[in-house]
């Protein structure tokens, strides 16, 4: 059985016609069944009284998973007002800007 390659090729994007055609339906029926699956999943939180926190959803923020923990750092600094600040990322806090404007240096409000 000899095929030409013009032969082949026509199979190919026969195939590959078919393919997309399957991808589209497959799609279809997916976009059907999940707003069935919401509508479902939507019954059983009010079912059960469920609450974002219970579904670990609670205070995600943008990609951030779900189980990842954010911890403050503690604190290194800590102003004449009782103000404190870890001396991480970021812009400094004012009451520092200030004083470090007027001459004083960090290692003056170092907590010991």
């Amino acid at each position: 059985m000899a095929s030409s390659l013009a032969d082949i090729n026509s199979q190919i994007k026969k195939h590959d016609e078919q393919i997309a055609q399957l991808r589209k339906q497959a799609e279809e029926l997916r976009n059907q069944e999940r707003s069935g699956v919401i509508e479902e999943i939507r019954k059983k939180i009010a079912e059960y009284g469920l609450t974002a926190t219970d579904l670990k959803l609670a205070g995600r923020v943008g990609k951030r998973s779900a189980g990842v923990a954010v911890t403050k750092s503690a604190a290194k600094y800590r102003s004449p007002t009782g103000e404190t600040w870890s001396g991480g990322r970021g812009r400094k806090p004012r009451w520092i800007t200030e004083a470090l404007a007027a001459g004083k240096s960090l290692s003056d409000f170092e907590i010991k």
